[in-house]
């Protein structure tokens, strides 16, 4: 079996605003197996400044990976613990050699085009009014469930945009979620949240910074509405410390993107520590090529979880791979028809 990285910059279609700045690039890299004449592929999906695999020794790393291939996917898995990008890719990459088609790696009623997953459209940060143009754009595109990221401007502004949505929208109508990526101060946090609380929202991502476990922990017990784990969950790699961490915290949900936390198998660990401890779940996409998010739907589907997921990332770059999911009346869908526009050899060798 031969391995090889290869680096891709994603060019976002306009700039993209989170509470950590505006991104206009998204650098990610992809592990290719050849075997017996067949090709596999897996997307290491790194986000510089939050993956905890974030680290100058990053190609280094891929470069082992691939030059130990040999040792298979669970050997590999384990040596690259603290790679939890890597071990999302080298996961995908043995799964998509030994299908069929390289990138149906789990086929289901969800590849056949027979059923769909219900996804959150994404508000990004911005001004103001450019916030409420997505807002009305998601709304009209038929989602009912709109995540808005929050904490990059005037809190005030925030909440006239959550009251835009209500004017129109009762609970039942619209689900909303906002994700503060851990933006308010710590003294500050409950305060916020409970203005947050009379728009009715679904839940809070990630109201303080990660690490403050015993402030989230408290916030957890009296919060006026749910918190849901994301970063928090970053960098935590063995079974032991991620159940010590829900049992201290006790979160209502978690939020659980594979390229951040082991892949499948790091993913499928706390799924079921979450269902053991009664805590609400559900699966995040990190601005993944549609290789990724591809891999990453079809999996999700497997789960049988029917809340809203946040799927909806495949359409923010000029220069993504056409493939076969579809957006449409806030469901992703994947339309077997649609052929894959990817070539190997568009990818540049390393």
């Amino acid at each position: 079996m031969k391995a090889t990285y290869h680096k891709y910059i994603l060019d976002f279609k306009r700039p993209s605003g989170t509470s950590r700045g505006v991104m206009t690039q998204k650098e990610t890299w992809f592990i290719v197996l050849e075997k017996d004449g067949k090709k596999g592929i897996g997307e290491c999906g790194i986000l510089r400044g939050l993956s905890i695999d974030d680290r100058p020794d990053y190609e280094a790393k891929l470069r082992w990976t691939c030059e130990n291939i040999h040792l298979g996917v669970d050997q590999l898995w384990e040596g690259l613990i603290e790679f939890p990008s890597i071990q999302f890719g080298v996961e995908m990459a043995f799964q998509s050699l030994v299908s069929e088609n390289p990138f149906l790696l789990f086929p289901s009623e969800f590849t056949e085009g027979e059923k769909s997953i219900q996804i959150n459209g994404l508000v990004w940060m911005g001004e103001a009014a450019f916030m409420k143009q997505q807002i009305e754009e998601k709304l009209a595109q038929g989602f009912n469930c709109i995540k808005l990221k929050i904490g990059a401007i005037d809190f005030d502004k925030e909440l006239q945009l959550l009251a835009f949505i209500r004017q129109h929208f009762t609970e039942e109508q619209v689900e909303i979620r906002v994700d503060a990526n851990g933006a308010f101060y710590s003294n500050e946090a409950l305060y916020k949240m409970t203005q947050l609380s009379e728009f009715k929202l679904h839940s809070i991502e990630q109201p303080i910074q990660k690490n403050n476990t015993d402030r989230m922990s408290e916030l957890c017990k009296i919060t006026p509405l749910p918190i849901a784990l994301d970063e928090e969950l970053i960098g935590v790699f063995l079974f032991e410390e991620k159940e010590n961490l829900l049992l201290k915290i006790m979160p209502q949900y978690i939020i659980l993107k594979p390229s951040f936390i082991g892949g499948f198998k790091g993913t499928k660990e706390w799924i079921d520590l979450a269902e053991k401890h009664k805590i609400g779940w559900w699966i995040t996409s990190a601005l993944e090529s549609n290789i990724g998010l591809s891999a990453i739907a079809q999996w999700t589907f497997l789960q049988q979880n029917l809340m809203p997921q946040g799927l909806g990332t495949g359409a923010l770059y000029t220069n993504n791979f056409d493939c076969p999911l579809v957006v449409s009346q806030g469901q992703l869908w994947y339309e077997k028809e649609t052929v894959w526009d990817f070539d190997f050899d568009q990818i540049k060798t390393v």
